[in-house]
């Protein structure tokens, strides 16, 4: 049981960090935009975990729209998954 548990940490930990920044194709003619700054919110604590083992990857995409990505990147680091549990968890009371 152990061992299944260890083997889905793992594969969690390298589904998330399979789309880190700078590890994508953005370029500057295509840049990470609103979705991807949502995304990389979401998953910075992973991301900074994982560039300290491959130094080329980041917790932030360079390569991005600017205030939109900014935005996405802001509001899934200070709501992340807890806000979503907080809210659901007030609407059942």
């Amino acid at each position: 049981m152990k061992s299944l548990l260890i083997i889905s940490l793992l594969m969690l930990v390298l589904l998330l960090t399979s789309c880190a920044p700078g590890m994508n194709d953005h370029r500057p003619e295509r840049p990470a935009g609103f979705l991807w700054g949502i995304w990389h919110g979401w998953i910075a604590p992973f991301s900074l975990i994982y560039s300290l083992f491959v130094p080329q990857s980041g917790i932030y995409e360079v390569n991005n729209s600017g205030f939109w990505y900014d935005l996405g990147y802001y509001l899934a680091v200070v709501g992340g998954f807890g806000g979503l549990a907080f809210s659901r968890k007030c609407k059942k009371r």
